[in-house]
C-alpha cells in the first residue's frame, strides 16, 4: 500500500497521550519507550520493567536537560492473557517489548471515540493529537506498519498475535492485504516503529479530552 492510498482511507491519524506531553513531543517528536528511555539515559536496570512487564500505572522520568515525560501505563494488557495468545514462540515480554518500540496511532475517529470512552479512560485529563496521514506516510513508509487488530489490549476474547500482526506499509496493496487475513478485517492501528520526528509537520490539530469527574 502506498502513502496515497493509506491517505485516501484514512485522511488522518489520531493519538492519545497525556496532556503534559505536548511540548515535549514538539521539541523531540512522538517517541515510543524504548526510544525515550534512551534519550532520557535511563539505566538499564531501570529500563526492564518498564519495556518488557506491564505497566500497572504511567511511569514519570526525568531528565536534567530534556526535562520531564510521562510513560503511559498498559493497562489493558495482561501478561496472562499474552501467554495464551502469542505466536511465534514469543514471550509476554517479547510481545511488550516489540510495543515499546513503536508508536501507535488509531486510523479513524471510531477507534479513537471507543479508546476514550472505555473506563480505564474516563477519569483522567487525555490530549489527542490529530495528524496528517499523507505526511506522515511519506516521511515514515520505510518504519510504518499495519495491524488488523488492537495490539495493546488483551480485553475480552484477545486475538491471536505474533511476528506477521505488524504488516509493512509497502508490503501488500489493500485488499491484497485483507484477502491474507480472510477478507473481513480492516485497518486497526498504524504504527510507526522508533517513532515520528518533526511534529510540527504533521499537525494538524490537537486538543484535550478532559476527565469524567463521578457525579456527587
Amino acid at each position: 500500500m502506498s502513502p496515497e492510498d493509506l491517505a485516501a482511507r484514512h485522511p488522518r491519524l489520531y493519538h492519545v497521550t497525556d496532556p503534559g506531553a505536548l511540548q515535549g513531543i514538539l521539541r523531540h517528536g512522538l517517541l515510543p519507550t524504548s526510544v525515550l528511555l534512551t534519550l532520557f539515559e535511563v539505566p538499564e536496570a531501570d529500563r526492564h520493567p518498564i519495556e518488557r512487564r506491564r505497566r500497572p500505572a504511567s511511569v514519570p522520568v526525568t531528565h536534567p536537560s530534556h526535562g520531564d515525560a510521562v510513560i503511559t501505563d498498559n493497562l489493558p494488557l495482561s501478561e496472562a492473557a499474552l501467554a495464551l495468545c502469542l505466536d511465534d514462540g514469543l514471550a509476554p515480554a517479547d510481545w511488550l517489548a516489540l510495543l515499546n518500540s513503536r508508536v501507535f496511532f488509531w486510523p479513524d475517529e471510531e477507534s479513537l471515540a471507543r479508546l476514550l470512552g472505555a473506563r480505564l479512560n474516563r477519569n483522567r485529563d487525555r490530549l489527542v493529537l490529530v495528524l496528517d496521514t499523507l505526511g506522515v506516510a511519506r516521511r515514515h513508509e520505510q518504519r510504518m506498519e499495519l495491524s488488523a487488530i488492537n495490539t495493546g489490549s488483551t480485553i475480552r476474547r484477545p486475538a491471536r498475535r505474533g511476528l506477521s500482526t505488524f504488516t509493512p506499509l509497502r508490503l501488500h496493496g489493500y485488499e491484497a492485504w485483507r484477502r491474507l487475513r480472510g477478507g473481513l478485517d480492516r485497518i486497526r492501528e498504524v504504527t510507526v516503529v522508533d517513532g515520528v520526528d518533526r511534529i510540527a509537520d504533521h499537525l494538524v490539530e490537537h486538543y484535550r479530552v478532559p476527565a469524567r469527574r463521578p457525579t456527587p
